[in-house]
């Protein structure tokens, strides 16, 4: 009976510790190892991810027998204000395509198969990994049923510029995103134009300096 007890009570502790080790969040890389994760829904023969800044293209990573393609000027970035851009080059049934936009991303990743997907669809709804601030919005969890990110989203270009981040509950076996949380604003930056910029709400006017009566002149004795 005790023997049976202490297997009982072992089998618990190693449960809690699986379940805590589960939920322990781990850090996305950065975007270009995120994209490298992309698992394609449909048969392609080769596909290459490119990445261009500055006007020069370099090649992240190729998968499959390397085909010649034409370089593209335009592309999709997954990273609010961004001056590069990437895209994809993929051969299906012979035929080359070009992956150049968000929309044209989400049809290539198709169904998710992995947490970086999970992420990749997600900023294509408007979140992001924000590589500034990992711990606060670009890190996961993960149990059976769902993937658990937390991202960032540009809430505002205005005054103030505005960073909030959210809890995404993502379902394993649909992809889809079937609860959002709001853990409120991280970043919040005034301009020196912005007009609700506390820091000129607080400067006090200074007061103009009032006027001193005059003193009455002194009359001259009369001799």
């Amino acid at each position: 009976m005790k023997k049976n007890i202490g297997k009982l009570i072992l089998f618990v502790f190693l449960f809690l510790g699986m379940l805590t080790y589960a939920q322990q969040k781990k850090k996305f890389a950065d975007i270009p190892n995120l994209l490298q994760r992309i698992i394609p829904d449909d048969r392609v023969d080769f596909w290459v991810l490119v990445y261009n800044t500055y006007g020069k293209d370099r090649e992240i990573k190729t998968s499959g027998g390397k085909k010649d393609y034409t370089p593209q000027f335009s592309g999709f970035d997954i990273f609010p204000d961004e001056d590069s851009f990437y895209y994809i080059v993929y051969s299906s049934a012979g035929k080359t395509n070009y992956v150049t936009d968000l929309e044209g991303l989400k049809k290539f990743i198709g169904k998710v198969d992995n947490v970086e997907e999970a992420a990749i669809a997600a900023t294509i709804e408007g979140y992001m990994v924000d590589e500034e601030f990992k711990d606060i919005a670009g890190n996961y969890y993960e149990d059976g049923s769902n993937y658990y990110l937390d991202l960032g989203k540009l809430t505002s270009k205005e005054c103030p510029y505005q960073k909030t981040h959210y809890t995404l509950t993502v379902n394993k076996s649909t992809g889809a995103i079937t609860s959002v949380k709001d853990n409120g604003t991280y970043i919040e930056l005034y301009y020196k134009k912005c007009k609700n910029n506390p820091r000129l709400l607080k400067i006090e006017k200074k007061e103009e300096p009032k006027d001193e009566p005059k003193k009455p002149a002194k009359s001259t004795p009369r001799k």
